[in-house]
Formats: C-alpha cells, structure tokens, sequence
C-alpha cells in the first residue's frame, strides 16, 4: 500500500478516522477492464455524424456520457425538442449496451477481491457498488460471480441523472448507505472514481489493477494506492487506529 501523502495529510492530520462504508467502482476494481471503450465510442461517433452533428463536437477519448452533455447542449441551441435528444440517447446507451453486455460475459474477477469483500463485510462496514455501467450488464456480472450478497447498495447509471466524475454519482452513494463522506473510502481504478471522491472530501484509493496508471491517478486526487484489493481492510484498520501502521 502507497500513501499519497500531500493529500492524505490534509484529510486526516494526526488522528484516527471513523469508517463506516467501502465504496467500489465496478470495471477495473472488482473485475478485469476489458470493455473496447475504443470501439463503443467510434460507433457512437458514426451514429451521431449520421445526425448532422459536427465531428469537431466528439472526441473518441471522451467518454460517451461526456459526448451525450455536449450533444444535448448543442441540440438546444438549434432548438432541436427534447424527446429528439431522448431518442438519440437512446440510440447510442443501446451501443453501450451491447458492448457492456459482451465484457460482462467475458470478463473475470480480480485476484484478491472476494476475500477482500468477505473480510470488509466480517468487519461491519457497509458496502456500495457506484459504477457507469448499466443495470443489465452490472447485476450479469454480480449474479455470475454471486456477489450481490455484499453490497447494501448498487448505484448504477440508472440510478443519477449524472454518471461519474460528477459528484452525484458519489454523493447517491453516500445517501444509500447513509453515511457522511469523512466515513467512506472510495476504491476505483480510473480517474473519474478520484475525481469524484476528492469533489466530496471522501478518502480515495486508487488500485492499479484497471485503466488508469498510477500516475494517473495521483494527479486526479488518490490518497492512496494499492496494487490489490487486498490491501484495503488493513488501510482501513489502519485509518481506524485499528491495525498496524502503514509506512508514510
């Protein structure tokens, strides 16, 4: 485990935290990334051309819900009607669907993480899925792998009017669980699940066992970074004054 130590320092100063929930982003983190995001966004991109829409508005390295905000705001301003842009959303979620529901089928868990689910679960906290996928692709996965049992909440894009960095994301949550952002830790792999945390002054963990390098997730607001799953129940006993400490 690897503190990030500037922004650790102005969460905790010296003393212990109290934690009461564990809050995981799905792809990367709890099974292997393996969604060709690539090829999802250059099929939405030719679908959204087809519409008149100029290729300068769309980037094949922005996400497809960054692409839909700018898609919808441009569609306003050319005073197109809202149930146009409803029926082109749903155009393109059923692209994203198609390619969730093929990695969902074909995708394997992280070494490390049902232990790790089952130790955070013998250790009373609450438990929370927040991810951007949808529902269909995100409840295959957790029946595949009988995972359901461990989380109190699963916060899919279904369930915000906004998908992460956006911090409602996060803060759904938060409310699902029913604790404050100083009683969570966040564990992602990329840098949207950063991002969100550090918007809500929540304790970031960035695993390195998805997309985003450690780099990466450093300058996106990690407090700490781990090469494993396993290595979060002793973070947390460590931030509860719990467990041994951890070399800063």
């Amino acid at each position: 485990m690897k503190p990030v130590a500037s922004n650790l320092e102005s969460k905790l100063g010296w003393s212990t935290l109290t934690i009461k929930a564990a809050i995981f982003d799905l792809d990367g983190t709890i099974v292997d990334f393996n969604i060709d995001f690539k090829a999802a966004r250059t099929e939405v991109m030719h679908l959204l051309t087809q519409q008149d829409l100029p290729s300068s508005l769309l980037s094949v390295n922005e996400s497809v819900f960054v692409t839909l905000k700018k898609v919808e705001k441009r569609m306003k301003e050319n005073g197109k009607e809202e149930q146009e842009f409803v029926k082109l959303k749903e155009k393109v979620i059923a692209v994203v669907e198609r390619y969730e529901a093929k990695a969902a089928r074909e995708t394997n868990l992280i070494l490390g993480i049902l232990e790790t689910l089952k130790t955070l679960r013998e250790m009373k906290l609450k438990i929370a899925l927040f991810t951007a996928n949808g529902e269909k692709s995100t409840n295959h996965i957790l029946r595949r792998f009988r995972l359901t049992q461990f989380f109190d909440a699963i916060i899919t894009r279904e369930s915000v009017l906004a998908v992460k960095p956006d911090p409602a994301h996060l803060e759904t949550a938060l409310k699902a669980l029913k604790v404050k952002p100083e009683e969570a830790i966040v564990i992602g792999d990329s840098v949207r699940d950063m991002e969100c945390a550090r918007q809500l002054k929540v304790l970031a963990v960035g695993v390195t066992t998805g997309f985003s390098s450690i780099e990466e997730l450093t300058r996106a607001g990690a407090d700490y970074l781990a090469s494993s799953s396993t290595d979060i129940p002793g973070l947390v006993q460590h931030l509860t004054g719990e467990g041994e400490n951890i070399t800063r």
